[in-house]
């Protein structure tokens, strides 16, 4: 039972408790104040179970949605609510192709097989390096017993944050959770020294256009060009033109980030540029990464920024 329902209860208990209690020691209680009383305190107990959760929670471990809460962040922990990241198993040596697998556990420890789409996929893997200059958004392949696995091949040594997004189908409300893996051999730190709003990648130039305002939301514009002339053949990835991962440097908190305007069409095509809603819940660096697609080649474009 939840805190909340807990203390309605609790409450209701009280109110009974009062009116024998003026009962016994001879005390009238008119019908019509116990009446009020017991509205009221129902009134607050189904407020705390529903309207709480309904509108999105500042902790992003409490398992609500965001939309009524723009500052909370999640993935900060291997569980949320009632789902908990199983041990992320993975070798941990360097230009080796190794295979990466995790389970979601749900509710009573069992192994989580009912996911929504979200974004177009049940489960979305976001693998990046601890100082953020590695960085992976895959999206594994589940087996009939519930265990995600997809090939992947370190880079570089490090500590690394492994981010499983998801929605299970029987709540239908967004959960991120992490673990963090150790791969070995000598870390050469790559610290996000410097702010950077362009980025260069397979031929593209994107830039970033916007600020960051900690405390409330704000949008940022991505515009891709290549050899100086808008692009104007971005296709649909994730539904749609691009998609954008926002993490706050040093702890890696992830940031509520969704794309403005209606989902594309299959097959439609738009550009250069592709408009984000986000948040930061504090002043400081953040780190970007926007995933867009040319061609049927997804590209990925970082950036540093400071929210103030």
């Amino acid at each position: 039972m939840r805190t909340p329902a807990r203390l309605g209860l609790y409450g209701g208990a009280l109110v009974a408790a009062f009116a024998v209690a003026f009962t016994t020691a001879g005390a009238v209680v008119p019908e019509e104040t116990v009446q009020s009383w017991m509205q009221e305190t129902e009134g607050h107990d189904m407020q705390e179970s529903e309207g709480h959760d309904m509108g999105g929670s500042e902790n992003p471990e409490a398992g609500g949605t965001d939309a009524a809460a723009p500052l909370a962040v999640r993935g900060l922990s291997l569980a949320q609510g009632d789902y908990r990241l199983s041990q992320v198993d993975v070798g941990n040596t360097v230009g080796q192709e190794q295979r990466l697998s995790l389970t979601v556990l749900g509710p009573g420890g069992e192994p989580v097989t009912d996911f929504e789409l979200s974004h177009d996929k049940e489960l979305h893997l976001i693998v990046v390096r601890d100082d953020g200059a590695w960085f992976r958004h895959v999206h594994p392949e589940r087996d009939a017993g519930g265990t995600w696995s997809i090939p992947l091949e370190w880079k570089a040594a490090g500590s690394y944050r492994v981010f499983a997004d998801f929605v299970p189908t029987e709540t239908g409300e967004n959960v991120t959770v992490s673990r963090t893996v150790q791969v070995a051999g000598d870390f050469q730190p790559q610290p996000a020294s410097e702010t950077s709003t362009a980025s260069t990648i397979g031929g593209f130039d994107v830039t970033l256009e916007g600020d960051l305002a900690a405390g409330e939301t704000s949008t940022v514009t991505a515009r891709v060009t290549r050899d100086g002339k808008p692009v104007t053949a971005l296709e649909p990835y994730l539904g749609a033109y691009g998609h954008l991962v926002a993490l706050r440097d040093g702890d890696l908190a992830y940031l509520h980030v969704h794309p403005e305007g209606d989902e594309p069409a299959p097959g439609t095509l738009s550009g250069p540029e592709v408009v984000f809603a986000t948040s930061a819940p504090t002043p400081g660096r953040y780190l970007l990464y926007l995933d867009f697609q040319v061609g049927g080649q997804v590209h990925t474009a970082q950036f540093v920024v400071d929210a103030h």
